[in-house]
C-alpha cells in the first residue's frame, strides 16, 4: 500500500530498532511529525536545535546505536550543528534529519535553503539528500550502517518536503548491526611478544564502540598482565575507577605522576584512543610520529592507524573483538613490572582525594567540600555530565567513575553539553542519579533545555557553579595578558528563581557547610532540580588562584 514518505521514514526507523527521537518542530518535516504520532517511539520536544542534537548525540554514547535529531531547514541545521561536531570528534554514532526546500526550489535561493553537503562535508561521514519517497527506507538502513562502522560518526540525512509528502510503497530493512572487526592473530603474537619484553607498560583507553563486556574483557586483561591503565580525555567511565589497575585520566589537568609514569614507559598500549591533543598533552606526551615509547595503537579504522603516530605495532580492531581475545592471553608466570599497578593505583587514590582549600573565603562554596560530599552520597550507578570550563576539572579530578554510562562529557570542549546530555541519560535510564555539572557560562549556552527536562519528566540533579565570569577564558587572559581581562565578566541571573518559574525544586548555596544539606534536598525532591551554588572568582581552577603568575602556572 502506498503511503505518505513520512510514514515511510518513520517506518525504517522503527525496523532499526529507534526507541526514541529529540526534535524541535519545523514545517519542513510535518509529514514526520505526523506519522511519529502513531509509532511506538517516544518523541522529546526541545527547545533549540543544538539542544535536540546534544541529547541524539548523548543517546547515541549510552546505546551504542545512532542518536536521532529531526530539526528543520536553515537555522534549524545551523543550530544543530553544535552537536554534530561533538559527534564527529566523540565518534558517536548519531543521524540529523534536517528539513529541506522542496526539490523544484533547489538552487535557486529559496527560503531557509541551505547547501548541506558543503555545510556539513568536513563534519559528518555523509551527507545524503533523499530525492524519492520510495528510498527513504534503505537510505535510513544505510545511514545507519554508515554510522556504526569503522570509527562510528554522525550522518545527515536532508528532506526535502516533497519527498516527504509523496506517496510510494516500499519494503522496510532489517536491523543493521555494526560489523565486528576481528585482530589478527599474528598481531596478537606480536603483542605478547612485546609485553614479554616490556618493564614498564601502560594501557590507554580511549574511543567509542565499547560494551560492559568489552569493559570487563579489558578489566580481566590488566588483571592478568598486572598492567596500569589509564584512560584517555573524558574517556573515565570506560575503566572502573577504583580497580585495583586504574591509574587515573590522560587529559587536561593530567596527574604529575601518571604524565611522569607514561613518559617514562617502554609500551604504551592504546586501545580505541586516538591520542589527539588534550590527551597527548599537546602533542608532547608522545613524539609525532615516531614516539620515544613503543606504540600499540589499537582503532577500528585503517585510515587513522599511522595517519598521527608510526607505531610500533597497529592493530586494526574493535575494542570488544580486541578486548575479547586480548582476555584470552596467557600471562607469563612473572612480570618485570610487578608491583607498578598498584604503585600507580595508589597515586591516583592521594590524587582523586579532595581536601578542602585552605585558602577558601567565606560566602563562597568550597568545590572540594562540595565534591567530598558528593563522592559520600552519589550512588555507584550514577551518571555525571559536564560540558567545557575549569569548573568540569574538579568533577574530572575527585569523581570515581563505575561504569560505561558513568560520564557524559564532550572530548571536542563544547559548552551547553552538559544539560542536554543529562536529559538524554535520564531519559534512558530512569533508576539512575543524574546529576549535570555546569558552570554559569556553559549553563546559558543550553539552559532553556531545563524546559525540556521538566516536560519530559527528566528527574536531573543541575549544579550551576557561578562565579560570574567565563573562568577558562579569563584563566589565559591572565596568563597571556595579566591584569587585563576583557569580556569575560558575566552578569548572571537567578539561576534557582529560573529553575523554579518550571515548577522545579531550586536553591542557591553560598557557604561549603549548606552544600550537603541543599543536595540532599534537591535528590529528595524526586524531579528535575537546580543548585545555583556560588563559587569563589579568584579560585580559578582545581590548582590555580588569581593572581598569579605566568611562570608559576
Amino acid at each position: 500500500m502506498r503511503v505518505e514518505g513520512g510514514v515511510l521514514l518513520v517506518r525504517a526507523l522503527e525496523g532499526q530498532g529507534v526507541s526514541r527521537v529529540f526534535c524541535v518542530p519545523g514545517e519542513s518535516y510535518l509529514p514526520v511529525l505526523d506519522a511519529l504520532v502513531d509509532s511506538g517511539i517516544d518523541t522529546v520536544l526541545c527547545r533549540q536545535e543544538g539542544g535536540a542534537a546534544m541529547m541524539a548525540e548523548a543517546d547515541g554514547k549510552l546505546t551504542g546505536r545512532p542518536g536521532i535529531a529531526f530539526v528543520t531547514r536553515g537555522p534549524g541545521a545551523t543550530n544543530a550543528s553544535a552537536g554534530v561536531h561533538v559527534a564527529a570528534h566523540d565518534l558517536t554514532p548519531m543521524i540529523l534529519f534536517i528539513g529541506q526546500v522542496p526539490t523544484e526550489f533547489r538552487g535557486h535561493g529559496a527560503f531557509q535553503e541551505v547547501d548541506y553537503d558543503k555545510m556539513f562535508g568536513g563534519m559528518a561521514k555523509a551527507v545524503f539528500e533523499a530525492a524519492t519517497a520510495a528510498e527513504l527506507p534503505d537510505l535510513v538502513a544505510e545511514a545507519f550502517r554508515l554510522a556504526l562502522d569503522g570509527a562510528p560518526g554522525p550522518i545527515v540525512i536532508a528532506l526535502p518536503e516533497d519527498t516527504l509528502s509523496g506517496e510510494a510503497e516500499a519494503d522496510i530493512p532489517s536491523r543493521v548491526d555494526a560489523i565486528d572487526i576481528h585482530p589478527a592473530e599474528s598481531k596478537l603474537e606480536d603483542l605478547w611478544a612485546m609485553l614479554e619484553g616490556a618493564k614498564s607498560p601502560i594501557l590507554i583507553l580511549g574511543g567509542s564502540r565499547w560494551t560492559d563486556g568489552a569493559i570487563a574483557d579489558i578489566q580481566e586483561f590488566a588483571a592478568h598482565f598486572h598492567l596500569p591503565v589509564a584512560c584517555s580525555f573524558r574517556r573515565q567511565s570506560l575503566f572502573p575507577s577504583l580497580h585495583p589497575n586504574y591509574a587515573g585520566d590522560v587529559g587536561i589537568g593530567i596527574s604529575p605522576a601518571l604524565k611522569a609514569r607514561i613518559e617514562a614507559s617502554d609500551l604504551v598500549i592504546a586501545i580505541g584512543a586516538r591520542l589527539g591533543e588534550m590527551p597527548s598533552q599537546g602533542y608532547t606526551l608522545f613524539d609525532v610520529p615516531t614516539p620515544k615509547q613503543r606504540l600499540v595503537h589499537v582503532l577500528p579504522d585503517d585510515t587513522e592507524l599511522g595517519r598521527l603516530y608510526h607505531p610500533a605495532l597497529s592493530i586494526l580492531s574493535d575494542p570488544v573483538s580486541f578486548a575479547r581475545k586480548a582476555a584470552q592471553l596467557v600471562a607469563p608466570a612473572t612480570v618485570a613490572w610487578s608491583g607498578q599497578a598498584e604503585e600507580a593505583h595508589a597515586a591516583y587514590l592521594a590524587w582523586s582525594t579532595p581536601t578542602p582549600d585552605a585558602a577558601a573565603r567565606s560566602g563562597y562554596v568550597d568545590m572540594n567540600v562540595a565534591m567530598a560530599h558528593l563522592e559520600k552520597v552519589l550512588p555507584a550507578r550514577s551518571t555525571l555530565t559536564n560540558g567545557a570550563g575549569n569548573y568540569a576539572g574538579w568533577l574530572h579530578r575527585f569523581h570515581r567513575f563505575s561504569d560505561h554510562a558513568a560520564q557524559l562529557a564532550p572530548t571536542s570542549g563544547s559548552m551547553g553539553y552538559g544539560l542536554p546530555a543529562a536529559v538524554a541519560a535520564k531519559l534512558r535510564h530512569p533508576d539512575r542519579t543524574v546529576v549535570c555539572f555546569a558552570g554559569d557560562g556553559c549553563f546559558q549556552m543550553t539552559m532553556q533545555e531545563f524546559g525540556t527536562a521538566v516536560q519530559a519528566g527528566a528527574a536531573v540533579i543541575v549544579l550551576v557553579f557561578d562565579n560570574s565570569q567565563y573562568g577558562t577564558i579569563r584563566m589565559h587572559q591572565e596568563r597571556h595578558y595579566p591584569g587585563r581581562p576583557s569580556a569575560t565578566a558575566l552578569v548572571n541571573p537567578d539561576f534557582a528563581a529560573f529553575a523554579r518559574s518550571y515548577g522545579a525544586f531550586a536553591a542557591t548555596v553560598e557557604r561549603s557547610e549548606d552544600f550537603a544539606a541543599a543536595f540532599d534536598a534537591a535528590v529528595a525532591d524526586g524531579g528535575p532540580a537546580l543548585l545555583h551554588v556560588k563559587t569563589d572568582p579568584d579560585r580559578i581552577s582545581v590548582t590555580a588562584r588569581l593572581p598569579f603568575s605566568p611562570a608559576r602556572t
